[in-house]
Parts: C-alpha cells; structure tokens; sequence
C-alpha cells in the first residue's frame, strides 16, 4: 500500500473529480487524501480566460504543488488542460469519458429553437460563442464565469434566458435534470478533451505511472490525444474558438473539428478525417492532419 496526495481545485466538481479518483485508488488498496487549493482561474472572475493567461490558471498551483512534493499527482477537467504541458509534468493517465456534448441549461426554454429573437445566452467559451451564432445569429451571447454553481445561480438570478455548460459536469453532480437540451455534435462540436479527466504528475515518476496505469481508458486517451493535437497544431489556447472531436470504433478513428471568428460569424470552417489509431502516436498524426485541413481552408 502506498500514501497518494491528490491536488486538486475546491469547486464542487473538482472535488467530485478527486473523490471518484480517489475512491478507485482506495480500492486498490491505497492511502489517499486530497489537498484542496484555489487556482487563479478560481479567482479571477471578472475577465474572460482568454483574456487574463488561458486554461494554465486552472491547474498551475497543482502543478507547484507536485514540484514541491506536496502533493503526488493532480486531477484536471481534460479541456481545462493547456496543450504543453510544463517541463517536468506528464498526463499520467486519462480516464473515461462522461458524456461530451455541451448542454443548454434554461428556466423558462427547452430548446435552442425556442429561444426568443435576441435572446440572452451565457458562455464565456468563445468556442461556444462561434458554433452559438452559427445555430442563432440574433441571439444575444454574454460573458458567464464561475465555477458551474455559480453559473447556474446567475440564470436563476434571471441574468441570462439561458445558458450553455458542458453536459459532464452536470451530470456527474447529479444536476442531469437541469438540462433542457443536449448538443448534438453536428449542431455543437465539444471542445478538446471535453468530458474526460486527466491525471497529472510529475515526470520520472514510474510508480505513479505504473499505479494509475488500470484507472485509464485507452479508446478516451486515443480520442482526447487526436482532439489535443488538432489544437496544439492550431496554436491551441482558450483564445482560440477552435472544437475537436474524435469518436473510435474498433481501430478506426474519425475527427471533426471546427474553427470559427469571433468577429464574422459566417466563417465557421470546418474539417475531418479518419485513420487507424493503434496508438497515442498515431492519434496525434490525425490530429495534425485535420488541422492542416482547417488551415487550408482558411483557419489560423
């Protein structure tokens, strides 16, 4: 038996995070504790990401934690992930994915359809944002942060009409029935990694690897590496209203992704391919391959 520090954020999904990683490595006979830290993406709620440093605010404290020995590996939201990791750090192991697809969470509407003209919606992904205006150009799209108990007060504090949360973390807090609509992904692609955990540690350490090697799943790995890489070959930060989605059956892998503009929302590009995707390797070359599609057909 082993002792395992878990980092981790003290919303109340992360923490849901870390407790089911937990429970699985108590199973297995380990010692665990968590140690709970504010991030600065936790903070700072007045700016879109995009605009204070990008998706590293949720998970640099855990990754000092690491270093520092305080901990022994971190649980992240995989989109929550930047695409390069730090020196030093490796996703040791992801798991398998809830359901990926975003969600349109509202009061008073069942649908996206049935939202009045010049509605208000609340996202603050910008990818959200693009595929949004592509569905409903007169709809009228607000910033939304906070961790997701937060969001869901605003549109019960009637700020938004409706608002668009991704169907995980719904879920997985057993807020399923707030969910009037899910996204299909023809209508909505997911962002990279949507749905799934990660878990980081620090490089060298083979003990964790080997530990944490029966926690994964290797058709969501294969599927979120292909995703990550669309976005890493595209630049890939939360600034970027960029979706990737990889589906596998058996060793085939099929990618979609979309990268829209912000400021001309006609300009949704789209692209996608297939491959056999034995390994992590070979998930990636896909990745990089529909990227170099979305580029050539004018992406950037």
């Amino acid at each position: 038996m082993s002792k395992l520090v878990i980092a981790t954020r003290e919303s109340r999904l992360a923490l849901w995070q870390a407790e089911h990683v937990k429970a699985l490595l108590e199973q297995r006979g380990h010692e665990v504790s968590l140690l709970g830290m504010t991030t600065r993406g936790d903070q700072i709620l007045d700016r879109s990401l995009s605009k204070v440093g990008g998706k590293g605010l949720f998970v640099k404290e855990l990754e000092v934690a690491l270093e520092e020995g305080r901990a022994d590996l971190a649980v992240h939201s995989l989109k929550d992930v930047p695409m390069e990791l730090p020196e030093g750090f490796a996703l040791a192991c992801v798991m398998e994915r809830e359901d990926p697809r975003d969600a349109l969470v509202s009061s008073r509407f069942a649908s996206v359809d049935e939202l009045p003209q010049g509605a208000v919606v609340g996202t603050s992904s910008l990818r959200r944002v693009v595929l949004l205006r592509s569905l409903r150009p007169d709809l009228k799209i607000e910033p939304l942060r906070g961790n997701l108990d937060t969001r869901l007060r605003k549109l019960d504090d009637g700020q938004y009409d409706a608002i668009v949360l991704a169907a995980a973390g719904l879920k997985r807090l057993g807020l399923g029935q707030r969910i009037r609509q899910v996204f299909e992904p023809e209508q909505m692609l997911p962002a990279a990694g949507q749905g799934a955990l990660g878990i980081e540690v620090r490089t060298g350490r083979a003990d964790l690897l080997e530990l944490l090697a029966p926690l994964a799943h290797q058709a969501t790995w294969l599927a979120v590496a292909a995703e990550r890489a669309v976005s890493r070959a595209m630049g890939g930060s939360c600034s970027m209203p960029l979706a990737a989605f990889a589906t596998l059956s058996g060793e085939h892998l099929q990618l979609r992704a979309a990268w829209g503009d912000p400021d001309r929302p006609a300009a949704l590009v789209r692209a996608e391919a297939a491959a056999v995707a034995a390994n992590l390797a070979q998930a990636g070359d896909l990745g990089t391959e529909v990227a170099a599609r979305l580029r050539a057909a004018g992406a950037h």
